[in-house]
């Protein structure tokens, strides 16, 4: 899969040749909704001989039209993991465009001028609640009018579960509310956050549970504070482990937020490692104790209830 960033106005000349059957949508999470959408179209271009492109956005446009702090955003996926399971998807080309003032700007009729025609389009296919401007002017419903002809659209329908839309805003209630298998049943994948694995207070040594503890980028939609059941990627292979979101607030108030993991049957020092974690189920939220006596058992209690875990769903594979 090639991925190709644009930026408005952009130069025909970084355009590949050859028509497309294009997907639109900012598809933050490549849930199954998005990958229903996806599916549809790469169907589409098989049939028809053509490349299958996807159009995407560096960020999201509230950003742009609603002046939200971008700082304040935060994703599912970031760019990297949207072109991995779009590459898997068979995905040809993926335009990822810079969503700026000035894109925003353009006119319903410019940016299927610009972005649907231009890029050689010969079919559109979006989610039925796709919008390329104000919703009123620039719905799904108006594209054909917009395309005159020059292209086709295909509108895919909503995908919905327990009659619930598969969503991404459902999936960021799913994780502040900490329902990973929910999450995780709409993503049809395992949510993956990534970091580098930096020194802490090295205090969970001393507890017998010595943790990674993994910086992750502000923009990353994390879960809900507390203790969870996850495995980690170190140097291509996955491990399982128990994490913690919190602020370690047993030993000192007003801490950082961190992500620190602790790693089953694991003695390598891999300080400065680029890691990923699945986060697969949720524990238990995070606990102020009195002592370290408390704080002990109750670690000794995650790590035999993670076990359990592993173990179930290896009897169940």
């Amino acid at each position: 899969m090639e991925l190709i960033e644009i930026h408005h106005p952009y130069d025909p000349s970084a355009i590949p040749s050859g028509d497309v059957v294009m997907t639109l949508g900012f598809f933050d999470g490549v849930h199954r909704g998005h990958q229903a959408v996806i599916k549809r179209a790469k169907e589409e271009a098989i049939k028809r001989g053509l490349k299958l492109a996807v159009m995407t956005f560096n960020q999201h446009p509230s950003i742009v039209f609603q002046k939200i702090d971008p700082k304040a955003v935060r994703y599912l996926t970031t760019v990297e993991q949207k072109a991995e399971i779009m590459a898997a998807l068979g995905v040809d080309y993926l335009y990822v465009v810079e969503f700026t003032s000035a894109f925003a700007g353009l006119s319903p009729e410019a940016f299927v001028d610009e972005y649907i025609v231009g890029l050689n389009a010969k079919v559109a296919v979006a989610g039925f609640d796709y919008t390329y401007g104000k919703k009123e002017i620039a719905a799904m419903e108006h594209l054909p009018g917009y395309a005159q002809g020059r292209f086709d659209v295909i509108t895919v329908d909503k995908l919905s579960e327990n009659n619930l839309k598969i969503s991404s805003s459902r999936i960021r209630v799913y994780l502040d509310e900490g329902e990973m298998e929910l999450v995780n049943e709409m993503l049809a994948y395992d949510y993956v956050t990534g970091g580098i694995v930096v020194h802490g207070d090295a205090r969970g040594r001393t507890l017998g549970f010595p943790t990674a503890n993994v910086k992750t980028s502000s923009a990353v939609h994390l879960p809900k504070d507390g203790v969870y059941v996850v495995e980690i990627k170190v140097a291509d292979k996955w491990y399982q482990g128990m994490a913690q979101i919190g602020h370690n607030i047993t030993f000192k108030a007003n801490r950082d937020r961190t992500v620190e993991v602790y790693i089953l049957d694991f003695s390598q020092d891999i300080y400065g490692e680029q890691v990923e974690v699945r986060w697969l189920h949720y524990l238990r939220g995070e606990i102020k104790f009195d002592g370290i006596e408390g704080l002990v058992a109750q670690l000794n209690e995650d790590k035999q209830n993670t076990g359990l875990y592993f173990k179930e769903r290896g009897s169940l594979a």
